[in-house]
């Protein structure tokens, strides 16, 4: 860790886990450090990039308010991942059972053919966006969706394999931040805010009407993506039951990394936004991913005070997609993963946007938050679904 800029009267000091920031999101954090609520200092991951409103990697600690855009469009995004007890499993029969995973889990922009309504969380108060695309979310429960959403099956050190798989809350999550931020904004013009319209930071009290209704849905949202997370996981074991044999599951592990909570740091209750990055208290196990051609790990928190008590999301990009898509060479990312025999899905220029080199060096990245986390299993993939 590191001080970039010390406290002065409009800028909270930031502290950063990184060598270099790109502009644009040395920009954002700089904008945070000057919120007026913001509280003790700016918290900045190892996989840091630009965002909206604010960086990807950013941990955000505010005095009674809530920034939807310091969330993100995708509340609870988030990792699940089991270790199995199966070794050494021969690649082809892996093959096989991802191709059953392929026609059994929607990828992209697919729903369900069916409503899974007994998937789907409860919820007791007043949720306006949540009422309105329920039925829509009935069909996204256990659906993979695009971007970085992946299912790999992987192996650790000691040959055994592992199922991990990386999802959100879809287009609920979208519509929630999407709403609430227009709110924001507009209660925010009509207050005639100091923070300037372009920062994209509208802000909303936490104990108001508008801040609770934000919380709650954001809060359904969680539980969304965790349900989502657990459907796919039961279909993807079922399947390894079916293809390779009765096989035990270890107890599954599920970590959110797009999410605001109160939380107390420092003797004081305040909102910790997590945007791209995960909780990392004392002993508490979470999992960091790499890039499709490297590795990714369990880890367990160490509490670090300063990052208040948070780590990297995962390895973080290094090119926007389309820059990836237009700059990279298709052959050369393909001879990177075949080389380590791993069965991916890159066979055409648009799908560039998820190769190995969009994104930071995972090994660099875990360099700089030792201080963070210690790793628990180092996984290797083997198999490979990209949304």
């Amino acid at each position: 860790m590191k001080v970039i800029f010390e406290k002065k009267d409009d800028r909270l000091p930031i502290k950063i886990w990184l060598d270099n920031v790109e502009d644009g999101a040395m920009e954002q954090i700089n904008n945070i450090s000057r919120l007026p609520f913001a509280f003790r200092h700016i918290a900045i991951m190892p996989d840091c990039h630009q965002g909206y409103g604010m960086p990807i990697g950013g941990v955000l600690a505010t005095k009674d308010y809530i920034i939807p855009n310091a969330v993100g469009v995708d509340i609870s995004c988030g990792m699940r991942a089991v270790k199995t007890n199966m070794q050494y499993v021969n690649l082809d029969y892996l093959k096989r059972a991802m191709g059953k995973v392929r026609e059994e889990i929607p990828v992209g922009f697919k729903h369900n053919n069916n409503s899974n309504y007994d998937a789907m969380p409860e919820y007791y108060t007043d949720l306006f966006v949540i009422e309105e695309e329920y039925e829509s979310a009935s069909t996204q429960i256990g659906t993979l969706g695009g971007g970085n959403h992946f299912i790999e099956f992987q192996r650790d050190t000691k040959g055994f394999v592992w199922i991990m798989l990386h999802s959100g809350s879809r287009n609920l999550g979208y519509k929630v931040a999407r709403y609430y931020n227009i709110i924001a904004k507009m209660l925010n013009e009509k207050w005639q805010s100091k923070v300037p319209k372009k920062w994209d930071l509208a802000f909303l009290p936490a104990e108001s009407e508008e801040g609770q209704s934000y919380l709650d849905e954001m809060n359904y949202c969680v539980k969304f993506a965790k349900a989502s997370r657990k459907v796919m996981m039961d279909k993807i074991k079922n399947i390894i039951n079916t293809e390779l044999g009765e096989t035990k599951f270890e107890e599954d592990i599920d970590v959110t990394h797009n999410y605001a909570r109160l939380e107390n740091h420092f003797d004081k209750n305040v909102w910790i936004h997590r945007k791209g990055a995960i909780s990392a208290r004392l002993g508490e196990i979470g999992i960091i991913p790499g890039s499709m051609g490297t590795k990714s790990y369990i880890v367990e928190g160490l509490g670090n005070k300063e990052s208040f008590e948070s780590a990297s999301h995962g390895a973080g990009r290094v090119m926007s997609r389309a820059k990836a898509i237009k700059e990279l060479d298709l052959e050369e990312q393909k001879n990177i993963l075949d080389k380590q025999g791993i069965i991916h899905g890159i066979r055409h220029q648009n799908d560039l946007d998820e190769a190995p080199f969009a994104y930071k060096n995972i090994k660099t990245v875990m360099e700089n938050q030792k201080d963070l986390v210690k790793i628990v299993e180092e996984l290797s993939p083997l198999v490979v679904i990209k949304g």
